[in-house]
């Protein structure tokens, strides 16, 4: 069914897919090809969104409709010194260059026992079981066209995993890097921390060139009991770019999940991240800057679900706007039924430098506990 988006448009990425199927990691994987498959037919049936649905109301996305983004090339043209100028000091690090990984660039140092860091490509040849249930998800579970287009599309990512009560001190470091004019950049991370481990984790999406690009980034974050991640993502795209991505986390009994995210770049970008509490006593901390001029446009929705009993929730965003720029920040907090004694706070704030910057800000609150 193709009700919200023209004939042209789902045809452009239909014919894509249809050549691109072979390709893509997992191919030889019935159930990894069913779900791919099973996505596109989502993305044929949700189409991008528009100004008309209420989450996307501020942000038009037609300009990337309306343009024909193409599968990156192979080569890459980034060498080290590129790469060590982005590096972050004594981390870990994975490098994916318009979307592909690159083992010479990246920089793995001896991991605790207990700790598996690789892309997710290869991770599929070695831990496909494993995988499995993460990534065969429920397609109608994907909100939007750009999450069913990430699950239909995505070319590689990184796949971390902390064993049960491993602490790994050494932050994680995955660049994205992002090179080749008008590429859709299709990328997956996935992330499990297991009950009681500690982890860093930095996310860091890089244009080299003044170049038109789109990338597409679906993150997947489960804190298990008592686990601790801070999850920290900076977007430095060319001020012509697009980049919209997600950040999903689901928590456990216990466990602490900090984000922090930095939008900087891209001349369009938008940013949900969720996080659901699904045991008592979870703490979440969302923390984010974002810094525009001329005419960019940065969108950040968030959600936290305080689904049990005894959660703690910090949020806050702050944004510096000059020019003729425009930010939107909805912040969502849900308090179920269940979740007695909820303690929640959310605050965004901005500094406006000059008449024509503007910004839409809309906090939520749904209660539905009666403590």
């Amino acid at each position: 069914m193709i009700s919200q988006m023209n004939v042209a448009v789902h045809s452009h990425y239909r014919d894509q897919f249809a050549r691109l199927e072979p390709q893509l990691a997992g191919a030889n994987l019935p159930w990894l090809r069913n779900a791919r498959r099973e996505a596109f037919d989502r993305f044929a049936e949700l189409g991008f969104p528009t100004t008309r649905h209420e989450d996307w109301k501020y942000t038009n996305v037609a300009s990337i409709e309306k343009r024909a983004f193409m599968s990156p090339a192979a080569s890459n043209g980034v060498d080290a010194a590129q790469v060590n100028a982005l590096a972050l000091a004594g981390a870990h690090r994975l490098v994916f260059v318009n979307s592909r990984y690159d083992a010479a660039l990246s920089r793995v140092r001896l991991l605790p026992a207990g700790v598996t860091l690789r892309n997710l490509a290869k991770a599929l040849v070695n831990d496909a079981d494993r995988l499995e249930p993460l990534l065969a998800e429920d397609i109608g579970a994907l909100a939007t066209g750009f999450d069913a287009l990430n699950a239909a599309f995505w070319g590689d990512g990184a796949y971390i995993d902390v064993a049960t009560g491993t602490a790994i001190d050494e932050p994680i470091h995955l660049l994205f890097i992002s090179t080749q004019a008008d590429a859709a950049i299709h990328v997956r991370t996935m992330i499990r921390c297991g009950a009681g481990s500690r982890v860093t984790v930095v996310e860091h999406y890089v244009g080299l060139g003044d170049i038109v690009a789109l990338t597409n980034a679906s993150t997947r974050i489960e804190v298990e009991q008592g686990a601790q991640i801070e999850h920290c993502k900076l977007q430095q795209e060319s001020r012509r770019a697009f980049h919209v991505g997600v950040i999903h986390a689901q928590q456990g009994q216990g466990s602490r999940f900090t984000s922090c995210s930095f939008a900087l770049g891209a001349a369009l970008s938008r940013n949900d991240i969720t996080t659901r509490f699904d045991a008592e006593g979870c703490d979440a901390t969302l923390n984010g800057l974002y810094m525009a001029d001329g005419r960019q446009h940065v969108d950040h929705h968030t959600c936290i679900d305080h689904a049990k009993p005894r959660g703690v929730s910090r949020e806050l965003y702050k944004g510096v706007l000059d020019g003729a720029a425009r930010a939107v920040f909805n912040g969502k907090v849900i308090v179920r039924p269940d979740a007695q004694q909820t303690d929640a706070h959310q605050s965004n704030r901005n500094l406006l430098l000059s008449e024509g910057a503007e910004v839409d800000t809309k906090p939520q609150l749904e209660i539905f506990a009666d403590d």
